[in-house]
């Protein structure tokens, strides 16, 4: 099991977005104070609250961190994952796509390129950025 921390501008559009399209679960949070976030070289002292998200709630699920410290990107929203360097991208293999791609629809969320896009026989490929620009790709059979 692996995590990764992503630091937002809107910690409740993270969510929503996360949950409501692409279908993940807030599993667990905590709270970091103003001494571990020093001592650890997290922050400078500043406290923050994590939220802890997955696919499905399991023990060796991976798990998706989201912080917020209020505050936009400090570089512009990337169109492609060339655009800038760093994590740009994660990849999720689902079950099922169909019900992904409903929910991308229902909540106004651009498909870019010419997604989906069969991959093999099986699989397809769709590809959408979360709220702050990170690029999700979604892998799996469409039904």
């Amino acid at each position: 099991m692996f995590g990764v921390g992503v630091v937002v501008s809107d910690l409740q559009r993270s969510i929503d977005f996360y949950t409501k399209v692409i279908g993940m679960q807030v599993v667990s949070g905590f709270s970091i104070d103003e001494e571990f976030g020093r001592s650890s070289g997290l922050t400078g002292g500043i406290p923050f609250s994590v939220k802890v998200l997955k696919l499905a709630d399991l023990p060796e699920a991976n798990v998706w961190k989201l912080i917020s410290f209020g505050r936009e990107a400090g570089h512009p929203k990337p169109a492609y994952i060339q655009d800038d360097t760093g994590m740009q991208y994660i990849t999720l293999h689902v079950n099922r796509l169909a019900p992904i791609l409903e929910r991308i629809r229902e909540h106004g969320v651009a498909l870019l390129g010419e997604t989906p896009v069969p991959m093999d026989n099986e699989r397809h490929f769709a590809l959408v950025q979360d709220p702050d620009g990170t690029f999700i790709e979604l892998i799996g059979p469409l039904n």
